[in-house]
C-alpha cells in the first residue's frame, strides 16, 4: 500500500477553509456545513467538526480549483502507480506457474527465479518512488492552493526533488517500524501453524485473535501514522522521526476517524485487486480477451480515482487534526515554506505553525 500502497497512500491536502457562518460562538451544537464550490473557505476553527462524509466531499472538490494541474499529476504519477499495482501480477503469475513445475529443468528454474526476483525488485523500487512522488505532488499542490500561491504543474515538479528527500527520510523510519511489526506478525503466524499441528486449541484461538488485532488495529494505525507523517514532512519544518512523533500527537482524539478512513481505503484496494486477479489474471478460461481488457482498464481507472481521493483526504485530515488540537496554520509562513522548495527567498523567522498560543 503509497499505496500501501495500496497506501494506503498513499493522500494529501492543505488547509482548507470552508464558507461558514460567522465563527461559531458558545453554542454546543456542531455547525452545519453547506455545500460549497470552494472547499477552501471554511474557518480553520471549524475544520475539527468535519465528519467523514464532509472530509470526503471537500477532498473531491479540491481538484476543481486547478483541474489542469491535477489532471497532469494524475496522468503522469498516479496512473503509472495504479497501473503498476495491478498489472505486475500479469507478469509474475506466468513465472510462478512455471516455478511450480516439479519436472522443470534446474537451469531454467534458476533463470526464472532470477527473472522473478529482478522483476520484483524493480517493481518495488518503482512503487516506492511513484508513491512518494504522488504524495509530494498532491500535498504541495493542495498547500499552494490553500495559501493562494500560483499553482502549475511545472512549479509542482520543481518542488518535488526537495520534498522527495524529506518524504524519503520519513519513509525509512516508517519502514523500520513496519519491519518490527512484520517480525511480530510472522512470529504469531508460525505460532498459529504450530497450534494447528499440535491441535492446541487454546494456542490456536490466541494466535488468531492476536493476528486479527495486529492487522485491524496495529497495521491500520501504522498506515494512518505514515500517511499523516508524510503530510507533516511536506508542510512543516520537520521530517523523519520528528514527523512521526508529530503525527502520533495529531492522531490523538482522531484515531477512530483515521482508522475508518484507512480501513476503507485498504478494503477498496483489496477488493479491486481481488477482482482484477480473478477476471484479468486468472480468468483466461472463463472470460474472453475483450472482457478482460475492458474489466482491467475499468479497474485501473477506479484505482486511480481511489488513490487520488486518498491523497486528498490525507491532506484534509491533517488540517482537521490541526484544528482539533487548536494548532493554527500561519498562511504567510506556509507560503514562505512552500516557496523554499522552489528556491524562493524564505525569511529567517518564518514559522510554519503556531502550535498553540501558549507555546
Amino acid at each position: 500500500m503509497a499505496v500501501s500502497i495500496v497506501t494506503f497512500g498513499t493522500v494529501d491536502s492543505t488547509s482548507f477553509v470552508f464558507p461558514l457562518s460567522p465563527l461559531y460562538p458558545l453554542s454546543l451544537e456542531k455547525p452545519q456545513f453547506p455545500h460549497s464550490n470552494n472547499p477552501m473557505d471554511l474557518a480553520p476553527e471549524e475544520l475539527q467538526f468535519l465528519t467523514i462524509p464532509h472530509i470526503l466531499r471537500e477532498s473531491i472538490l479540491i481538484p476543481k480549483r486547478s483541474p489542469k494541474t491535477f489532471y497532469l499529476i494524475t496522468l503522469t504519477l498516479i496512473f503509472p502507480l495504479s497501473f503498476a499495482i495491478l498489472a505486475h501480477s500479469l507478469f509474475t503469475h506466468p513465472l510462478l506457474v512455471q516455478l511450480q513445475n516439479p519436472f522443470a529443468d534446474p537451469i531454467q528454474t534458476r533463470h526464472r527465479w532470477t527473472k522473478l526476483l529482478s522483476f520484483q525488485f524493480c517493481y518495488l523500487i518503482f512503487l516506492f518512488a511513484f508513491s512518494l512522488l504522488s504524495t509530494a505532488a498532491v500535498v504541495f499542490t493542495v498547500a499552494s492552493l490553500y495559501t493562494s500561491k500560483p499553482v502549475s504543474y511545472s512549479s509542482t515538479l520543481s518542488a518535488i526533488p526537495k520534498v522527495f528527500k524529506r518524504l524519503f527520510v520519513t519513509f525509512l523510519w516508517v519502514s523500520l517500524l513496519m519491519i518490527i511489526y512484520n517480525f511480530i506478525f510472522l512470529a504469531f503466524l508460525v505460532l498459529l501453524v504450530l497450534a494447528i499441528d499440535t491441535q492446541n486449541y487454546f494456542l490456536f484461538f490466541f494466535s488468531v485473535i492476536v493476528i486479527f488485532i495486529l492487522f485491524l488495529v496495529v497495521h491500520v494505525y501504522i498506515t494512518a501514522l505514515w500517511h499523516l507523517a508524510s503530510v507533516v514532512s511536506v508542510l512543516e519544518p520537520i521530517y523523519g522521526f520528528s514527523a512521526m512523533r508529530k503525527s502520533y500527537e495529531l492522531l490523538k482524539g482522531k484515531t477512530r476517524f483515521a482508522g475508518v478512513l484507512v480501513f476503507a481505503y485498504l478494503a477498496i484496494c483489496a477488493t479491486i485487486s481481488v477482482i482484477f486477479g480473478a477476471v484479468v489474471v486468472h480468468g483466461g478460461d472463463g472470460y474472453g480477451v475483450f472482457v478482460r481488457i475492458v474489466v482491467g482498464g475499468f479497474l485501473v481507472g477506479v484505482l486511480v480515482i481511489v488513490n487520488l481521493v486518498g491523497l486528498l483526504v490525507q491532506s484534509v485530515f491533517y488540517y482537521v487534526c490541526k484544528s482539533f488540537h487548536h494548532q493554527g496554520i500561519d498562511k504567510l509562513a506556509l507560503h514562505d515554506h512552500l516557496g523554499g522548495y522552489l528556491g524562493e527567498y524564505v525569511p529567517l523567522k518564518s514559522s510554519i505553525q503556531m502550535d498553540s498560543l501558549d507555546a
